[in-house]
């Protein structure tokens, strides 16, 4: 197939957005596969920050990190994406180019524990003030459990009235696909 799937996609727009150098935000950690690869492309002398609610999930990201030697590029925090900032030294924030979100729940673990819109929709809105010109902030939205499907319309409607002239929205999905499947929103500081 020529198309990205979803997570390889998602993997493309950082990519193209976060460099050497860069501050890099995984706004929900999970098993670590998104903070590796931010850690990857920040390089020795850029930083990414993680964030995830549940302890299981900074566990097992802390334990991807020093497999691959990668713990001194990161700095793990069992906080909210939406107290992300509150976390994150303020001569940094300018140099936020790239955040990712997978909104949802932690695979293989308790499925009451989800992302929600509130918490979600404070994370972006502050990251987006604090990020420079040309960040994106890429969420991958997975809407099939319990109060995922709340949360994919209340983001949706709050990307679809960020005003043009200083975000711009992309959603990247595969209309034809059973079960919910997860898509893309990518928020580009224009």
């Amino acid at each position: 197939m020529q198309l990205d799937r979803i997570l390889p996609f998602s993997h493309e727009l950082m990519k193209k957005t976060v460099s050497p150098g860069d501050i890099a935000i995984d706004a929900t950690c999970g098993n670590g596969h998104d903070t590796l690869y931010l850690a990857n492309l920040v390089g020795e002398d850029g930083h990414v920050y993680g964030f995830d609610i549940q302890k299981e999930a900074i566990d097992a990201t802390s334990d991807r990190l020093k497999e691959e030697g990668m713990t001194d590029r990161v700095t793990l925090h069992e906080a909210s994406h939406a107290k992300a900032l509150d976390h994150i030294p303020e001569k940094d924030h300018s140099r936020i180019k790239g955040a990712i979100f997978n909104l949802g729940f932690l695979p293989g673990s308790d499925k009451t524990v989800v992302t929600t819109p509130d918490q979600t929709i404070t994370a972006i809105d502050q990251m987006l003030a604090a990020m420079p010109k040309g960040s994106m902030i890429v969420l991958v939205i997975y809407h099939g459990h319990q109060g995922g499907k709340e949360e994919k319309e209340r983001v949706i409607e709050y990307a679809s009235y960020l005003d043009q002239r200083f975000v711009h929205v992309l959603r990247y999905q595969f209309i034809n696909q059973k079960n919910n499947a997860p898509f893309i929103l990518a928020l580009e500081k224009a």
